[in-house]
């Protein structure tokens, strides 16, 4: 089964959540809060994201991170590979850093290529951006008792 590491679905849920609060300093434990994520796992995400510039660090007292772009212009491919590495579906594809056993007599050598570049062009092809708003016009509006406010509808 092809799957995704946790660590990449809480990058995003992370990256998410900056992404609704472009322009404004978050810290770690209100991500964690405000996401229901465990704190620790939380800073993880954070650094690992810093170190491949997809979010920027602020030090100082009011420091916290940042997206260091829009969510438009971050690729779920750059996320995976800020957390997990390159996406390497088996140790026969470049990407990959293991070594392959048997290559020499796989006939199916270099076929893997081809799988593992089109999943990284899938993963490319789709931004952060689209993530979060893939589906919203699909929630369902919740009504509040006012009948002049509607909650939900951005």
């Amino acid at each position: 089964m092809l799957k995704l590491s946790r660590m990449i679905d809480y990058g995003v849920v992370v990256l998410s959540q900056m992404a609704n609060r472009r322009g404004v300093l978050t810290t770690a434990p209100e991500l964690a809060e405000s996401t229901g994520l465990p704190a620790p796992m939380v800073s993880k995400v954070l650094k690992s994201l810093a170190r491949s510039d997809l979010v920027v660090s602020h030090r100082g007292v009011h420091g916290g991170y940042s997206l260091s772009r829009g969510p438009e212009k971050i690729s779920v491919a750059a996320i995976v590979e800020a957390l997990e590495g390159p996406v390497a579906l088996t140790a026969c594809v470049e990407a990959s850093d293991a070594h392959c056993q048997v290559e020499s007599l796989c006939p199916i050598r270099g076929g893997w290529e081809k799988v593992n570049d089109a999943i990284r062009d899938a993963l490319d092809a789709v931004s952060l951006a689209d993530l979060i708003f893939s589906g919203f016009e699909d929630l369902p509006t919740l009504k509040s008792n006012s009948p002049t406010e509607t909650r939900g509808q951005v």
